[in-house]
């Protein structure tokens, strides 16, 4: 039986099994309404926040929700950090290139005095303060 005919049997949008899975398909549970809405009120005041648990608890999901909940607000770029096995150099280039802004290991300085202004810039020019989200 082919993938469509067995989504159909038993009236699935899409295979809830893939790690694809569009944010929409995904369960909101209460408590994760609760995290997304605390997160989005600390991109106007600042601060941190932190989704700790147990593998297969659903932080990973609550990231995903919150990520495409954050980029549906104005002035807001979400950033996706992909390595997380990477050392604190390769950090600063993902990072850099996330926010555009060009990062090399010959003038690790200059690179994140670059990377700082951009995000002062951004700060005064919006009421927004910047996120980043590390799974």
């Amino acid at each position: 039986m082919n993938n469509k005919k067995l989504l159909s049997l038993y009236s699935l949008k899409w295979n809830p099994f893939i790690p694809e899975l569009p944010t929409e398909a995904l369960l909101c549970m209460p408590r994760i309404e609760d995290f997304v809405w605390r997160v989005e009120n600390l991109v106007t005041d600042g601060g941190f926040a932190l989704i700790t648990g147990d593998n297969g608890t659903g932080k990973s999901v609550a990231l995903r929700i919150l990520a495409e909940r954050l980029g549906r607000l104005r002035d807001v770029t979400v950033g996706e950090l992909t390595r997380p096995q990477s050392k604190l150099a390769d950090f600063y280039r993902e990072l850099g290139e996330t926010f555009s802004v060009q990062l090399t290991p010959l003038n690790r300085w200059g690179g994140f005095k670059l990377l700082r202004e951009k995000w002062k810039a951004h700060l005064e020019s919006s009421l927004l303060r910047p996120v980043l989200l590390i799974e």
